[in-house]
């Protein structure tokens, strides 16, 4: 096994090893995003399952929704501001352009005000920013919904009462009042809409497939030190068949020669 030693086999044992280091890291992410995903889901599942709880218990002005809040079942008794509502440009469903729906609700008591995405709409033209959607509800409503928490980025920005992304942060400015950080996913209101809107759909609970890909990249990692030792051995062999008496002329003997 002294070949294993020579420079050309040891620079190519370094290179297995980081290659199935690498294989054996990607594996752990993925297992670890998977234990991520399923602490995550069962949070989510948890806060399905509970009955509402008033809005103010969970949110509160200028405070960011919590990772243990996403998807907290949550009513709110209020008066849409239907003439401050903001849409959300580029919303698909099954391949159809359309527009979410985002209207302010001041609440009873406080007089904070609670964005509500309401909904989704179709239009004519994906990135509409001033599309003609159905009224909310007139006078005093009950709501009930689920708690998201803000998205980030350039996206956020409203201009002309229209945006990509729902954030209280960038809609709060354009609007008189404290606004609750986060944003409500509409599940019920009463009185009901003269035009309800489509509904958001509450998200998939699967574990995705982090755990098929993590085996996968572990295999890879087993497959490159696998592939090293049947190399070694193939070498071995050919290294003791070549020092046996006569491998040489064996080897050099043209097939279906004979022995005179």
């Amino acid at each position: 096994m002294r070949f294993l030693l020579s420079r050309r086999w040891l620079l190519f044992a370094v290179a297995v090893a980081l290659l199935a280091y690498g294989c054996w890291w990607l594996g752990e992410w993925q297992f670890h995003r998977l234990a991520d995903r399923e602490r995550s889901n069962a949070v989510i599942e948890h806060n399905l399952a509970v009955d509402p709880v008033p809005v103010e218990k969970v949110l509160a002005p200028g405070r960011p929704v919590t990772a243990g809040d996403e998807w907290r079942h949550v009513s709110a008794v209020g008066i849409y501001d239907d003439a401050a509502r903001v849409v959300v440009r580029y919303q698909t469903r099954d391949g159809a352009s359309g527009v979410d729906v985002v209207t302010p609700l001041r609440l009873s008591g406080s007089g904070n005000l609670l964005l509500v995405d309401r909904g989704w709409v179709a239009t004519d033209n994906q990135g509409d920013s001033s599309p003609d959607v159905p009224e909310a509800p007139h006078g005093e409503v009950q709501i009930t919904g689920w708690v998201r928490a803000d998205a980030t980025g350039d996206a956020t920005v409203v201009d002309d009462q229209s945006t990509r992304a729902v954030s209280s942060a960038t809609i709060a400015p354009t609007l008189d009042g404290a606004v609750l950080g986060g944003f409500v996913d509409l599940e019920q209101e009463r009185p009901d809409a003269v035009e309800p809107l489509a509904l958001t759909e509450t998200p998939d609970l699967g574990n995705g497939p982090h755990l098929f890909y993590g085996l996968q990249w572990w295999f890879f990692a087993a497959l490159a030190v696998f592939g090293f030792g049947y190399l070694a051995y193939d070498e071995r062999r050919k290294l003791r068949a070549g020092d046996a008496p006569g491998g040489d002329q064996r080897a050099e003997q043209p097939t279906g020669a004979t022995s005179r």
